[in-house]
């Protein structure tokens, strides 16, 4: 039986961030056929775990915090995602679809490669549903299992009528090689799109043509050059007999072919380059943006990490759409457009997901899925800290410590606070050991933040341990502070220590076009 459609609430220009899982939000958010464009860079099966890298602090080595595992197991939401697909009582998945999965299971068994098959297969379908009749849909994915994927996105696009468009190889240079087998420098861009009679814009995207080595009776590309009545040059190609085959001029450029090589990854000394572990270049999303869309199309991004798509969507003035299920990178995104745009920016985007209540808060901190094990920490820590902290994932010696902030504390000097979370039950022994921690971390200051209200005795502990005065500011701060979850949602608490080096690299602000498509721009006005 076809599924009814989910009532869905209206999308329109302002720029949306949904955290949590992108099932979910696409599910209870993202209406049919509201979006133009949908890229997504998802886990590519890799079996690494990513780190984000902080700024170098002092002479300390760079931190650095897990953004995510990209390994896979099989395992109860993997049962759940299988059997919704073969039983498709909702009738969300094409036939095709139901038999590829059915027939995977068969060929690969239970295990990682299938869990993230499924996984992927759950949230295509939904790209699929939300994607306007001329929409786009790019999947960035790499050998792992773009073979695999591919069939899947056959499944999903053709058999409803859609197209596959292109395979693209993004080739590209950076990081080391190996010496047992040839240079892995290349990722898969499979571009799919809703119905045969899909928006491209090629314009916005060509290449200045560049006249290779006349010979010497004035041949060129195999042709002859000139120059028209309006002073354009072109190349004009003949055949046997003297029949003109086709001219074209050098200042209409060319499109790009489906390998993309002038394309490079971020260099580590790159201007735009944060820190976020599987960053892309603005350059690849301007080329994917501007070839399929135009301005105020809406703009997708489900897997958005450190925000690159949304940061070339706002700049290229389309609307957009970004979700992550860490908080770590809805912060991360928040400061690049606060960075790069500006706060008016940053803060007109509308958060989904974020808890803004009590109520929403004990939900995450209670929630019992492992991925999100962390994410109230990472939620309350980031939060007071306005996106400012390092977030600590070590285990073992350091478990007592969820974040760190550095704050200048003389006009020449830093130090630094720590922070550890608790959503359960707190009691005085926690402030004694919280001072252990800053003690053995060399942290002048240390901030409890609890789900609980604070007790008397914690604060009676805390008040024992002093007072820190800060040089600059003349003010005193508990050397042990308390701050409850209520606080940070009702009353808007925030740090308020002046800081003196950002955890992560700012982003530039407002960042011109790339070179490349300046230099067309460029060759483009002195042609005409």
């Amino acid at each position: 039986m076809p599924r009814k459609p989910a009532q869905r609430e209206a999308i329109g220009a302002a720029p949306r961030l949904y955290y949590g899982d992108n099932l979910d939000s696409f599910r209870k958010h993202i209406p049919d056929e509201s979006v133009d464009l949908c890229y997504i860079d998802p886990p590519f099966n890799s079996k690494r775990t990513y780190n984000q890298i902080y700024n170098r602090i002092g002479a300390e080595d760079r931190a650095q915090a897990q953004a995510f595992i990209d390994t896979w197991t099989w395992d109860e939401e993997a049962n759940i995602g299988l059997e919704e697909i073969i039983v498709n009582g909702e009738g969300r998945f094409p036939v095709q679809t139901v038999e590829l999965i059915k027939g995977l299971v068969n060929v690969l068994g239970k295990d990682s490669l299938l869990a993230y098959l499924i996984s992927i297969t759950l949230r295509l379908v939904e790209i699929h549903r939300v994607l306007k009749p001329t929409g786009s849909f790019y999947l960035h994915c790499d050998p792992t299992a773009s073979h695999y994927l591919k069939i899947v996105l056959d499944g999903i696009f053709c058999s409803q009528g859609g197209e596959f468009v292109n395979e693209i190889i993004w080739c590209y240079s950076q990081g080391g090689k190996s010496k047992r087998h040839f240079g892995r420098k290349h990722d898969v861009l499979f571009w799919f799109s809703k119905n045969k009679d899909y928006a491209f814009y090629p314009d916005s995207v060509r290449l200045p043509l560049t006249p290779h080595k006349q010979d010497p009776t004035g041949k060129n590309f195999g042709g002859r050059m000139g120059m028209d009545e309006n002073g354009r040059e072109y190349v004009e190609k003949w055949g046997t007999g003297k029949k003109k085959l086709y001219r074209y001029y050098l200042d209409h450029g060319k499109l790009p072919e489906d390998w993309w090589i002038d394309i490079n990854s971020i260099q580590a000394d790159a201007n735009e380059r944060l820190g976020y572990p599987t960053q892309k270049p603005e350059a690849l999303l301007e080329r994917i943006i501007e070839a399929t869309t135009e301005e105020g199309h809406m703009v997708l991004d489900a897997y958005c990490g450190c925000g690159t798509t949304i940061a070339v969507a706002q700049r290229l003035h389309r609307s957009w759409i970004g979700m992550d299920i860490t908080f770590q990178s809805v912060s991360l995104v928040l400061k690049r457009l606060e960075d790069t745009f500006g706060k008016t920016v940053a803060d007109e985007v509308k958060l989904t997901g974020v808890p803004r209540d009590m109520e929403s808060a004990i939900a995450l901190a209670h929630k019992k899925d492992d991925r999100l094990r962390k994410e109230f920490e990472k939620w309350a820590v980031l939060t007071y800290t306005m996106n400012r902290a390092v977030i600590n994932e070590k285990k073992g010696a350091d478990a007592g410590i969820d974040g760190t902030v550095y704050f200048l504390s003389s006009p020449t000097e830093s130090d630094k606070m720590v922070f550890q979370v608790k959503s359960g039950k707190v009691g005085r022994g926690d402030i004694a050991k919280l001072n252990s921690d800053r003690q053995r971390e060399g942290a002048a200051l240390a901030t409890l933040i609890t789900l609980e209200e604070s007790t008397s005795g914690m604060c009676s502990e805390a008040k024992g341990l002093g007072n820190y005065k800060h040089q600059l500011t003349g003010q005193n701060h508990a050397v042990v502070q308390i701050i409850t979850v209520k606080e940070i949602i009702e009353g808007h608490k925030r740090l308020d220590l002046p800081l003196s080096v950002e955890a992560l690299k700012a982003a530039p602000k407002q960042p011109p076009k790339s070179e490349q498509q300046e230099l067309w721009k460029r060759t483009r006005e002195s042609g005409d």
